[in-house]
């Protein structure tokens, strides 16, 4: 069969989206990493499925599959790649729409400039609802990886965060550590990790090695989960520039129970079809 998408990015965090309402597919993991693949396939981080919803508040069913196959809960670049698409194929009018995920109901606003703003939703911080292995809520948390005694915030936004600071993200050992903290124990759905350097309270430079897809040039809830630590830790205000190797996002958070707020771009690349 013929299976028609669209290739978009959020800030070079990459998508091949999928209308799965006027066109019929199944899509197995296998199916999912030939088509993120970079070589034989469209290439991609992750696979956007949009579908129709289960439930009558809300307006789509959006579902989300990383390059390795795993469908993930939740991908705040991808949200806003989501909402750009439905309006721009005709699938909606509206310019607030609700989209059910794996992790509940998200909100998507689309301004007058195609900017997109997105209700993140409260993060949680309990570590069992991470979830994340430890005796006790903390701002912060001691963690061995490897030969390394290092400190991490964690965060879930619907998918679970890892934030270390450091203190120059150029030369963070991202590669190395990266893959670590995904597969730590102590993470037993493993973690996209997120290494933030603080360049003053309003302003954090970040690289994420995202959970089943390497590092990617931009997380939207890995900038949402990095501002909630930084927070949390006292060193950051309620509205920060979040600069990222593909660019920059806008996040804010008021504090606990609020939901946080990410504000960025999304970009049609190509349309095409692909036969499976």
């Amino acid at each position: 069969m013929r299976l028609r998408f669209t290739k978009m990015h959020g800030l070079g965090n990459d998508f091949v989206v999928i209308d799965g309402i006027s066109q019929k597919i199944r899509l197995s993991a296998d199916k999912v990493r030939a088509l993120a693949d970079r070589n034989f396939g469209i290439g991609c981080d992750q696979l956007l499925l949009v579908e129709v919803p289960t439930s009558p508040d809300v307006d789509f069913c959006y579902r989300i599959f990383n390059a390795d196959g795993t469908e993930v809960e939740n991908c705040g670049n991808g949200a806003r790649c989501f909402a750009r698409f439905v309006r721009d194929r005709r699938l909606t009018g509206k310019n607030v729409i609700r989209v059910q995920t794996a992790s509940g109901v998200m909100v998507l606003t689309v301004d007058e400039n195609d900017n997109v703003s997105v209700d993140m939703g409260v993060p949680v911080l309990e570590p069992a609802e991470i979830p994340f292995t430890a005796d006790n809520r903390a701002v912060v948390y001691p963690l061995t990886v490897g030969d390394h005694d290092i400190s991490v915030s964690a965060v879930s936004m619907g998918n679970p965060h890892a934030v270390y600071v450091v203190d120059d993200v150029d030369s963070a050992p991202v590669e190395s550590l990266g893959p670590q903290i995904e597969s730590h124990p102590r993470f037993p759905r493993r973690v996209n990790a997120g290494f933030m350097q603080v360049i003053n309270s309003g302003a954090i430079k970040l690289r994420v090695y995202e959970r089943g897809a390497g590092e990617t040039l931009a997380c939207g809830t890995g900038a949402c989960a990095a501002v909630v630590a930084g927070r949390l830790r006292g060193i950051l205000d309620d509205n920060v520039d979040v600069e990222l190797p593909g660019g920059h996002l806008n996040i804010q958070w008021a504090g606990e129970g609020q939901p946080v707020i990410m504000i960025g771009p999304a970009t049609s690349v190509f349309h095409g079809q692909v036969k499976i």
